[in-house]
């Protein structure tokens, strides 16, 4: 009975978070997190440390970016080619963002993404929550579909042994997921009132909230060339992220003391991003001159800091509310797996909206599977439904794309899970799952 009162506590934080709007979503979840802690004696968790940094460093090399021009030069040159056909960012967009996270291993280059995809939709009068809400989804279905990501590694590890390896499941996840990601996207194509027929967007016009953004003039002469510097610092910024994913090998090894023992380890690729970000910014200082006073008052910055704010109080009360009831929700879901084998992609779904992992949901439930005499191909056949992340709006892609969306369109609904990424999610991770069921059994041994 406490488990249901305390997943009744987290669902009321975030609904009553999401209608307050902005930043509430982390003073909020806070009150859930100190009757959790304190009243009902539940772990502590954890907030999401390198997530949080990440997203700090990343955005402010954005924010200086745009302070010295560079995102204002990206906006015109994605309007030259958006103007014949405007919609073609949500058709670009998620294929992009796919490619880059499928790339270098983890979901959270997007939030380098997000803002530039938010403000080109905005400029070429696409409705934002369209591009924004189909990118978070191929952010995840690219993690799967990568070589080198924790949980492509995870998967690998769990099925080790058997005659299927990293090339036959990047055989299977590869096309299955661009499947998922390219349904998703049609679900959403003609989503909602276009963008100047939006009553909350012209209603932030109408209030000075927002500039018409047909209004920003073009940059010319001194102010181009140094804009276009800032995009070439924070582009090699974004290659140099991506050959650190691809070639590990990049990443220095350190050594550090445990228990005694000297131990050598590979610098992980969050702080690796962490620390390439805040380098570019500090470029970015230096060679642009960007102003960093100009940085802290901009757009970007704004959204970023609500972003962290959110995430830091919602991420953090949902890691007390699994702690404390671990054992029950893994006790659950495995004994379903056991009752009922084909419902395991369905565990994995639900699994992974409670960890917001797709990795820890693979390394939980997968040895369920194998101990159950399931064959590898099964398990990988239902792996794209680990992508469960979107469906409670507490993940902090999904926190971000609501935040960088000055026009609103990308929203959390009043009643919680009428939000703007469940359509294109249920349909991406649908499509995906039985298209990998489909070439895992056409293509792989049993």
């Amino acid at each position: 009975m406490l488990l249901w009162v305390e997943l009744a506590l987290l669902l009321a934080c975030i609904v009553v978070g999401a209608r307050l709007g902005g930043m509430a979503l982390g003073p909020v979840a806070g009150i859930g997190l100190v009757i959790l802690v304190f009243a009902f004696g539940e772990p502590p968790g954890a907030p999401p440390g390198t997530v949080l940094g990440m997203i700090l460093a990343v955005v402010t090399a954005l924010a200086l970016m745009q302070a010295a021009g560079g995102l204002d030069y990206v906006v015109e040159l994605a309007e030259g080619l958006l103007r014949r056909n405007p919609k073609r960012i949500t058709l670009v967009a998620p294929l992009v963002t796919y490619a880059l996270i499928a790339a270098s291993g983890t979901q959270h280059v997007i939030y380098a993404l997000l803002p530039v995809i938010a403000e080109v939709a905005r400029k070429a009068g696409v409705r934002p929550e369209r591009p924004l809400s189909i990118s978070v989804i191929a952010a995840q279905h690219g993690l799967i579909a990568s070589p080198i990501s924790a949980a492509t590694v995870a998967l690998a590890g769990v099925i080790a042994g058997s005659p299927v390896g990293v090339p036959q499941i990047l055989l299977v996840t590869i096309p299955a997921t661009l499947a998922g990601v390219l349904a998703g996207t049609l679900s959403v194509a003609f989503r909602g009132a276009e963008l100047a027929s939006d009553p909350a967007y012209q209603r932030a016009l109408a209030e000075g909230k927002l500039t018409d953004a047909s209004s920003t003039p073009r940059l010319e002469g001194a102010n181009r060339r140094r804009a276009q510097l800032a995009c070439g610092i924070f582009v090699a910024a974004i290659l140099a992220v991506v050959l650190l994913g691809v070639f590990p090998e990049l990443r220095p090894v350190f050594e550090h003391s445990v228990d005694g023992a000297v131990r050598a380890d590979r610098i992980e690729m969050g702080r690796a991003i962490m620390i390439v970000m805040l380098a570019a910014g500090g470029a970015l200082l230096v060679a642009v001159r960007a102003d960093p006073e100009k940085a802290l008052r901009g757009s970007i910055m704004k959204g970023g800091l609500t972003a962290v704010i959110s995430i830091l109080g919602v991420s953090w009360l949902g890691s007390s509310f699994f702690e404390g009831n671990q054992q029950a929700i893994v006790g659950g879901i495995s004994a379903i797996v056991e009752a009922h084998p084909w419902v395991f992609a369905a565990g994995l779904f639900v699994l992974s909206i409670l960890l917001f992992s797709q990795a820890a949901t693979i390394v939980t439930l997968g040895p369920v599977a194998i101990a159950l005499g399931l064959p590898a191909s099964f398990l990988l056949a239902a792996y794209p439904a680990v992508n469960g992340n979107f469906f409670l709006p507490t993940y902090g892609t999904v926190l971000a794309a609501v935040s960088f969306d000055a026009t609103g369109t990308t929203r959390i609904g009043g009643w919680l899970l009428n939000h703007s990424f469940m359509r294109p999610g249920l349909v991406a991770t649908a499509v995906a799952t039985a298209a990998a069921t489909v070439l895992s059994r056409w293509l792989l041994p049993t």
